[in-house]
């Protein structure tokens, strides 16, 4: 294991011994830590597993020779980002350029001088370790715009949406239904108030949780009932909903309300303390605009509420529809 005081790990690869052994003395004074190999597949192998900082590596050996080595060095994923020091007799522009083309940063020639060789593997140590510093902030840096990004996107969706049902809430319901009827090609737009009927008995009688877990399956059964991509289901306020059917006739929202009926029905929650069945129901009252670009918000809703007071009075669970 690398040392916390040691100036970096350097893999010495070389096949011969003499070589080996005053380089590790020079290295090992200069406060490296020294690995070695003698051969090209060796060092491959003890590459991929230790990760030094640096590799000094021969160009005549026995097997495959230097070049080929760096060159498998290069191609895998593990070491192809290590920094290689060809050592070599060889020290003409040609073998320079077949030694860089391989993949090295650098030469030094043999016999060596020290200080040079010292000079060099400090200086590219130093540079591989700077490179995995940077690399290490940027990955963390994305990594914290990630969770930034998640975190805003949560934040936004947990700002539209209503905490107990987890539909859309009345701020949502506003925006929506406000940029429906700004929209120039929209002719059309039908709402729907839907309201629980007799909920503040259900609530008194059988208590707030069973209230609140009413209300989640009412949710549910209501945006079941409802299938196309622009209409929008939300918590209108209490036990109320609202159903904001964009391009949608008068007809086409009566069909929607029934849907949503026959829905909560199939639900069969009990509920012994209501006028109109042994099982929650809902009023439901439809406004329709024929000419949603030229309607307000507040008239539309105005008219569904309209709608909707008069399916209460009527005796509840029932849908009225009013045509603006």
């Amino acid at each position: 294991m690398q040392s916390e005081r040691a100036s970096g790990t350097v893999l010495l690869v070389d096949d011969n011994v003499t070589n080996l052994k005053v380089a590790t003395e020079h290295l090992k004074a200069a406060n490296y830590e020294i690995l070695t190999a003698k051969d090209g597949e060796s060092a491959i192998a003890r590459a991929q597993l230790a990760q030094p900082d640096l590799i000094l590596l021969d160009v005549q050996m026995n097997g495959i020779d230097g070049f080929e080595t760096c060159r498998r060095l290069k191609a895998h994923e593990l070491t192809k980002n290590i920094p290689v020091i060809f050592m070599t007799v060889l020290v003409s522009v040609e073998d320079k350029l077949k030694g860089f083309a391989a993949g090295a940063v650098d030469y030094v020639p043999k016999p060596f001088q020290f200080e040079e060789l010292l000079a060099r593997v400090h200086t590219h140590v130093t540079i591989y370790r700077l490179q995995r510093e940077l690399e290490g902030e940027i990955r963390e840096r994305k990594l914290a715009e990630k969770a930034l990004r998640k975190a805003n996107l949560e934040l936004q969706r947990l700002a539209v949406l209503d905490d107990l049902t987890q539909i859309a809430n009345r701020r949502r319901f506003d925006q929506y239904l406000q940029s429906q009827l700004e929209q120039p090609i929209t002719l059309i737009c039908s709402l729907l108030l839907c309201d629980v009927d007799f909920f503040k008995r259900y609530n008194d009688n059988y208590g707030h949780q069973a209230g609140d877990h009413c209300l989640k399956l009412v949710a549910q059964g209501i945006s079941r009932g409802v299938g196309y991509t622009k209409d929008l289901v939300a918590r209108y306020g209490g036990e109320e909903f609202a159903i904001i059917l964009p391009e949608t006739n008068s007809q086409g929202a009566l069909r929607v309300a029934e849907v949503v009926q026959n829905e909560i029905r199939s639900l069969k929650i009990l509920h012994e303390f209501t006028e109109v069945s042994e099982f929650i129901t809902l009023s439901i009252g439809v406004a329709t605009t024929m000419t949603a670009s030229t309607t307000s918000p507040s008239l539309l809703i105005a008219a569904a509420d309209s709608a909707l007071y008069e399916a209460k009075s009527a005796g509840r669970n029932r849908v009225i529809a009013r045509l603006l």
